[in-house]
Formats: structure tokens, sequence, C-alpha cells
């Protein structure tokens, strides 16, 4: 076995002989490249370059060299029960989540659920996620979750939200405050967001807490139509009160109309698509073929890993296919033949790259592989894999060929956190016991009857509802018609 490799806090990185896909606006493609890292930035990016004194020499021969991606909507906090909900319907998410058994969850679950997801997510070249936090039932419960995120030596923005209280309360109470003043402090690696939907109540009880995240100079994120809980009629609310900004980010967007698209597209805003969360849960038809058509910016995500795969190779995978099955479907329905896709390889893997670096205020030293950015890079190398050769079609290897087993080699910030396959400087075992921990506890104090019962729940009649919301009685059919 090899001796493991000293990455020094000091040491230059030198990626040598790659095809680099530098994430520009022509999509380029670089052969035979080298990408120099010194410190926290890439230094430069050229063809046989000098490696420094003490440089750390990666061959990248035969790989690819790209950004690392960027989920911008990832429910970390419920990752301890990854798989747990396989076959459910977003009815039974909800029924499970908002109005059952999301209130057990203690801090250390929360601790343990973002600590897994956060390791997962930077072995799968994720190297910066939204923690779209919604289980902070208390501020105890925040404070594990930014303890976990900044064990790991990942990116991380903290979408804080509480889906068991009014976002205009939690928003608005001093020890929220008092939160954000202790730990949102301007560290890099960690960024912050608001997160909270809007019900379409023509009250408009979200206002106060737009008004919150106003005062605080922080972007909102919010679950944006969704089948049964989001609408149109929040948009319009959220348009009529001039919250829509350039930094809100609207996650599935998935059962809106042109309306909401139109707006969406007049304020700047971006659209954060989970197609396999969209495609298996039910908010709607991913709605990438709909949001090109507006020019709406997009950015890919994976939403929980109580369903779906917590890595970005799938997210770009199937929302080719998605939108590509639209684009068919809706020909033969004329009957015509599409004879060029319009959504291309390249495409999903800028919205992976750069589209999650806009959408989180970070298209300036983000998302691209250029020199004075940020040395955020993952190298796709698998010399054991059949998969890994020839390599023809760089953009098309990443979006349909590579699968995270790929991922030789990511750089965070400059630092070197996984080599040759496998993670630096992380205790995946501790992870495991916490985890191990939490899932006990939630079995015990559910029963076994109804753990099991959990993975495909009935759900009564009274719990079929048009807004999964506990903290407000207001529906409306809106939800409900297309």
């Amino acid at each position: 076995m090899n001796e493991p490799t000293d990455f020094g806090p000091d040491r230059p990185v030198l990626l040598r002989g790659g095809t680099v896909l530098p994430m520009d606006d022509a999509h380029s493609v670089l052969p035979r490249t080298d990408v120099l890292v010194v410190g926290d930035r890439i230094a430069e990016v050229g063809q046989d370059l000098p490696a420094p004194d003490g440089a750390v020499v990666v061959d990248a021969t035969d790989g690819i060299v790209m950004p690392g991606m960027i989920d911008t909507h990832r429910h970390m906090w419920q990752t301890a029960m990854r798989g747990y909900g396989a076959d459910w319907t977003l009815t039974q998410y909800f029924v499970w989540y908002y109005l059952e058994y999301g209130k057990l969850w203690r801090p250390e679950d929360v601790h343990a659920g973002n600590l897994l997801a956060a390791i997962e997510a930077i072995d799968a070249g994720v190297t910066t996620v939204v923690d779209w936090s919604h289980g902070l039932r208390t501020v105890d419960h925040a404070d594990a979750a930014v303890d976990a995120l900044q064990a790991v030596p990942g990116r991380f923005v903290l979408a804080y939200g509480n889906i068991q209280a009014p976002p205009a309360e939690w928003t608005g109470a001093p020890e929220f405050r008092d939160f954000v003043r202790r730990r949102i402090t301007g560290d890099d690696m960690l960024g912050f967001q608001i997160a909270f939907d809007v019900t379409g109540d023509p009250a408009f009880p979200e206002k106060p807490a737009f008004e919150v995240a106003r005062d605080l100079g922080v972007p909102v994120t919010t679950h944006a139509g969704v089948w049964g809980a989001t609408s149109d009629d929040g948009i319009r609310l959220m348009y009529e009160h001039g919250f829509m900004t350039p930094e809100t980010v609207y996650v599935h967007a998935a059962s809106l109309s042109a309306d909401s698209y139109h707006r969406i597209a007049a304020t700047g805003g971006s659209i954060s698509v989970s197609t396999e969360s969209e495609q298996s849960a039910g908010q709607g038809y991913p709605p990438t073929w709909a949001i090109r058509a507006h020019d709406i910016p997009v950015s890919l995500s994976m939403d929980t890993s109580v369903w779906w795969s917590g890595d970005l190779f799938s997210a770009m995978r199937t929302t080719l296919g998605a939108d590509r099955s639209r684009e068919h479907m809706e020909a033969h329905v004329k009957g015509e033949t599409v004879t060029h896709c319009s959504l291309r390889a390249d495409q999903v893997v800028d919205w992976a790259t750069r589209g999650g670096a806009r959408a989180i205020g970070r298209g300036d030293d983000l998302g691209s592989i250029e020199a004075g950015r940020k040395a955020d890079i993952v190298l796709i190398k698998n010399d054991a894999s059949p998969v890994s050769f020839p390599l023809l079609n760089p953009y098309g290897h990443v979006a349909f060929q590579a699968q995270r087993g790929d991922v030789h080699t990511v750089l965070v910030n400059g630092r070197v956190v996984k080599h040759e396959h496998r993670l630096v400087g992380v205790d995946l075992a501790a992870a495991r016991r916490e985890v191990e921990r939490t899932v006990e506890y939630l079995r015990s104090t559910l029963g076994e009857e109804a753990w099991q019962k959990g993975m495909n729940p009935d759900i009564p009649e009274t719990k079929i509802l048009d807004n999964p919301y506990t903290y407000t009685d207001y529906h409306s059919a809106s939800t409900h018609s297309r």
C-alpha cells in the first residue's frame, strides 16, 4: 500500500495533464492541461507548468478536471435516515416530517445528519452545499447544525428554517438574531440564507420574515411551485410586496404558471431544480423545459437522501433525461420528431457548477477554473474502471458516464479533502457512530411497528392537505389546480 501523501497547509498542488473543463462561456475543453493551486486560489492554468518547490503533483492524465459541484438545496439533517422513504410520495413525506415525527429530532440528531451529509458531499465532488435546514426547532438545533458543517472540510451555506413554527415567529425571536450574530461571522466557508415557504395566504403572514431577511442583508430560499403546498399565489404576494430579488432562490418551481416564471425572470432570481425529487415525489414535472423558455438561471440540487442519491452526477443525468423526454413527447403529440436535443450535456454541467455559484452569490470566485478563483476542484479519474475510457466528449462523460466512485481527488479552498478515492482528514467511523445512535433513538421512540410502517405509511383522509404547514390553518384549492 502506498504511503499517504502529506498535504501540508502550505504545500502547492499541481494537477498535471488532465482534460480541464474551465466552465467558461464557450464551454471550452482544454486537453493535457495543468492546474496549479497555491494557498486557497488557482494560481495558473496551462500546459507544462513548472512545479513549485515542495508541491504535491497529482497525475491527472486520462482524467477530467472540473470545478467543484454546488448543490443549492439539500435537507442535510435528514441524511441519518438515508433511503428510509424510497417509496414515499410527497404527501407521505409531509405527513412523516411536517405533521408527525420531524419534531422528534434532537440537536444531536441534526448534528449526526449534517455530519454524514457533509462528508458524503465532498466524497462525491460536491464542494459546496446549501443546507436547507428546516428542522431547526430551537437555536440549539441550529448550533448543532453549524457545528457539524464546520467539522467537515467542505464549503456550506446554512439556510436556516423551521417547519414547525411560523416564519414571522422564529425569525423575529431574539435568540435567532443572537444566533446570527454569534455564528454567521463572515467565514468564507459558511454562508447564510433564510429558508421558509409562502403559503399563499392573502394576509401574507410571511412578510415579517422577508423584512428580517432584508434587514440582515441575506437571501431567502423558498420552496415554490410545489403541488399541494405552494402556488402562484405565493409568488404573486412576494412580487407585489417587493420581496423578489436577484438573490432569491426558488426551489422546484415545478407547478407554476407562465405568469410566475415571468415574475421570476423579471426580478432576476434563480431556480434550484431537484429533478430526481420532482419526477418521483410529485412537486410537478421537472421544470427545466419551461425555465429555459424564460431564460431563468438554473442550479441543481438533490433535496434529501431520505429518498435519493446525494451526488450531482445523478442530478445531471436525470435532468437531461426529464427535459429530453418532455421535448420528445410534445413533438410526438404533434406528429413531429426531435432532430437535435435542446438541452445538452455541457449545459447541465454548467448548472451543476457555475449555476450553483451564481445562485449563492459566489459567481465571481466559485464555479469555474481560472487563475484567481477559489481552488474548489474535482478530478474525475478511475484507472481501474472500464468506463473511464475512451474519453471522447468530456461534458457528456461527466453527465452520463461518471459517478461518485470515479471522484479521484477533491480540493476545497485549496485543501485536499480526497485523494486517490479516499477521504483525507475525515473520521467516517465517528460519523457512523453518531448516525447509529440517532437511528436507534428514532426507531425505539416510534416503536418497531410504526418504524416499519413508516416506510410506506397509510395516509388518513384528514391528513391529505393542500398545505402541510402545521403553523397555519390556511387552505386554498389553488395548489391543486393547473
